[in-house]
């Protein structure tokens, strides 16, 4: 006769307390695996007692037991467990497919399509989704010191907290497989939403978690239908959303939860409003504990990460590699412009092309997240380029986090803006992007930006707050730029800067120019250009220039500067004279300032102002001093002695005699060359000459060079006359780089800046003169 109880032995008991340890559960939670009302059956089993066979089987399976080695004295005539396990597995694998096929669609229509900003028709989310990859390491929760890094160079400045080249990334589809109960973290618009609707699909149709049924929830939409309700019931809300798409099973979502089979995707954490947030929390933690069987998956913005999920892995997606924006562009541009597959591929290509330039590393540095690079695919669509002024982009971008992302995804959030509007909250941002700006400080401690958050409050009209309410405003409202518009992010702990380098520089150019009267303006102007020779500074000059409405002011102070650079130095005024007569002596100068920039390059060594020679389109006196620039500088270097340098030196002078119309000029020429040995010496009577000869051969050719070419001086720069002439070479570079933007600038001040670029001292005093 078969026992109607069994009991586990001394040796099956110590087993079965090692596999429950092993699972970390609590005895409630075993008691619900098993559909007991109370946790006495439990208790009986770990003593030794009598237990309900079906009970005691039971208990065996969830704790992967084999219940012959448990029990004490097992009967031989039982029946075998796995038959009885297999039948259960079929009837779940039957419902598991009953339930997918009656919820596809609710799926398909929560989650298949993307309906993205200014476009005017939903998108299928296959059609533009790229796989993401996701960083175990939160940057937030690292520690850093400060100093190490305000050391970091501009063009570094993403590398910290956005997913540095050190970072290991894995794929985000791999990270849900890892970790069982998973919080994915990301700043707006990096694709949070986007992953776990992808991950509803793929679950939908099989591809991934097939023994799963997906269930996506809105986490404000779940709040709101609460707090109406009156009960924040994350069973009783899938019920209702079972029986809206027409599964009549009322007992199928519980069944499936308690065997497991449920893919639980949780959008939007950060979206709750306050109210909600603590009994929300709440009911996904007792939710997840006691469904602990099943898959979870949330999402919140990483500033939000506080709200702590007591059992979850956060992980934190990162920003898209360039494989990914490549492969997002590709997609974009055959989704969206209803264009054939190869022309869409074709505009990509172009779009990859115009950003990889390397005047547009600053969209690159934007463009690591979905929405910005969205936001650029569809400016460079309309356009056919990225915009020449980037400080339209950036105001476009800032649009975007500063409401019109919420108001699009129909997302309201709690006021601690003091009832600020748009444009106090862009004062309150730009004010501290330019006080930390002004500083050097592209990091900073939490306390810093916190006081400087206070003394703007401190200055409002009408408010009068006791230190510690101006202590605690100033705390809710630095939460409030990270949280709701990640405009601020915590690179580290206790570390914050903006989340990109680019709205530091916007805002700080926006402070410039939104300066209540023209005397502030004028100040401000005069406080910017004292940066002219900070290379930290460029960006922020090229934004101001475009965004002011008249950039006369600008560019006239930035050439006053610039000029004063090397006004008192006699030598430097000497150099710029020669230069300025070198130029005049060019029989058709493309523009004469462009004269002057390729001889100041041609006297410098290295050639530091190539960038200048470049612009230039050479006449044929430009070009002969060039080549025998190029020349005299091989001769310099190379020492070789031996035929072949020999021969390249006669044929490089063949070839510049070729240019030479001063008679004098090429007979000079024609005897230097004719020194030269010939080929046919042999080696021994080579080297005699070359010993003998080849060092005064080559101060001749210098010699006849500055006599009849007025170039190859000597000049002999100090450190310091060297560093301010790099100064001096690159401020007139970004002069250059505004006149050259989208700027406004009235033709006569142009046509003046552009006429006296690069002149000395005393040439500008005279045309000053001349012109009163």
């Amino acid at each position: 006769m078969v026992k109607r109880s069994l009991q586990a032995s001394p040796t099956g008991i110590q087993r079965a307390k090692r596999a429950f340890a092993l699972k970390g559960w609590t005895q409630e939670n075993l008691a619900s695996e098993v559909n007991l009302k109370t946790r006495q059956p439990i208790w009986r089993f770990f003593t030794g007692q009598p237990v309900d066979r079906q009970i005691f089987l039971a208990l065996c399976l969830i704790l992967d037991l084999e219940w012959r080695d448990i029990s004490e004295n097992p009967p031989e005539d039982f029946p075998q467990l796995g038959e009885t396990a297999k039948a259960v597995t079929q009837d779940l694998d039957e419902l598991v497919q009953q339930v997918r096929s009656q919820y596809c669609d609710t799926i398909q229509n929560q989650c298949g399509i993307l309906q993205l900003l200014d476009i005017n028709r939903p998108v299928n989310i296959d059609d533009i989704y790229v796989d993401v990859n996701i960083l175990e390491e939160i940057a937030s929760q690292q520690w850093f010191e400060i100093d190490a890094l305000q050391s970091l160079e501009p063009v570094e400045f993403d590398r910290v907290g956005l997913g540095t080249i050190e970072q290991k990334q894995i794929p985000g589809i791999q990270a849900v497989e890892t970790y069982s109960k998973l919080r994915v973290l990301g700043k707006p618009g990096v694709g949070k939403t986007t992953f776990l609707q992808h991950l509803a699909i793929q679950c939908n149709r099989g591809e991934f978690a097939a023994h799963q049924v997906p269930i996506f929830i809105t986490l404000r939409d779940f709040a709101e239908e609460s707090r109406d309700n009156g009960k924040f019931s994350l069973l009783s809300y899938i019920r209702q959303t079972f029986l809206t798409a027409g599964i009549s099973n009322s007992s199928a979502p519980e069944t499936l939860l308690k065997t497991g089979r449920v893919l639980l995707l949780l959008d939007g954490m950060d979206e709750l409003l306050n109210q909600d947030v603590t009994a929300v929390l709440r009911e996904i933690r007792k939710f997840s504990e006691k469904y602990h069987k099943n898959r979870f998956v949330a999402s919140c913005r990483t500033a939000a990460q506080k709200l702590q999920l007591r059992g979850f892995t956060d992980v934190e997606i990162a920003p898209f590699t360039q494989a990914q924006i490549t492969t997002f562009a590709q997609k974009w541009f055959v989704a969206l412009t209803k264009t054939t597959d190869q022309l869409g591929q074709n505009q990509s290509t172009q779009f990859m092309q115009k950003l990889d330039l390397p005047e547009n590393w600053q969209f690159r540095q934007l463009v690591v997240t979905p929405l910005f690079l969205h936001l650029a695919c569809w400016v460079f669509y309309g356009r056919g380029k990225l915009p020449a002024k980037r400080s339209e982009f950036y105001k476009q971008g800032l649009d975007l986090l500063l409401g019109q992302w919420d108001e699009a995804k129909g997302v309201e959030r709690d006021d601690v803006y003091r009832g600020f509007l748009l444009p106090q909250k862009l004062r309150l941002l730009s004010q501290l992007a330019a006080v930390t700006f002004e500083q050097g400080q592209y990091f900073f401690e939490q306390r810093t930006i916190e006081q400087y958050i206070g003394d703007y409050l401190r200055n409002l009209p009408g408010v009068s707050l006791e230190p510690e309410e101006l202590q605690l405003e100033s705390e809710a409202m630095l939460n409030a730029i990270e949280a709701q518009h990640g405009l601020l992010t915590e690179r580290a702990r206790g570390i914050f800067s903006f989340s990109y380098l680019a709205f530091q520089e916007y805002f700080t150019a926006r402070e410039i120019v939104a300066s209540h009267n023209l005397r502030a303006l004028e100040q401000a102007l005069e406080g910017l250009v004292s940066h002219i020779t900070d290379q930290h500074w460029r960006e922020v000059f090229l934004l101001t220039a475009a965004m002011l409405r008249s950039a006369d002011s600008l560019v006239q102070l930035m050439k006053q500067q610039i000029d004063a650079l090397v006004a008192q130095d006699p030598y430097l005024q000497e150099f710029l004279i020669w230069a300025s007569q070198k130029s005049q002596a060019v029989v058709s100068p493309p523009k004469i300032a462009a004269s002057r920039a390729f001889y100041l390059a041609l006297a410098q060594t290295p050639h530091t102002m190539a960038h200048f020679a470049l612009a230039s389109t050479l006449d044929q006196g430009m070009f002969l001093d060039a080549a025998l620039d190029s020349l005299l500088l091989e001769c310099a270097a190379n020492h070789s002695q031996d035929f072949a340098h020999a021969n390249a030196c006669s044929e490089a002078l063949k070839n510049i005699m070729v240019m030479v119309l001063d008679a004098g000029f090429y007979k000079s020429l024609q005897q230097l060359r004719e020194q030269l040995p010939s080929p046919d010496q042999n080696q021994e009577r080579f080297q005699i000459w070359w010993q003998t000869h080849y060092s005064a051969w080559v101060e001749q050719l210098k010699s006849i060079t500055a006599n009849y070419r007025n170039i190859h001086h000597s000049w002999q720069f100090t450190p310091e006359q060297q560093q301010v002439l790099k100064n001096y070479y690159d401020a007139n570079q970004l002069l250059i780089d505004c006149l050259n933007s989208d700027c406004e600038i009235t033709a006569a001040i142009r046509q003046e800046i552009e006429a006296t670029l690069l002149l000395p001292q005393k040439e500008l005093e005279d045309r000053e003169w001349q012109g009163n």
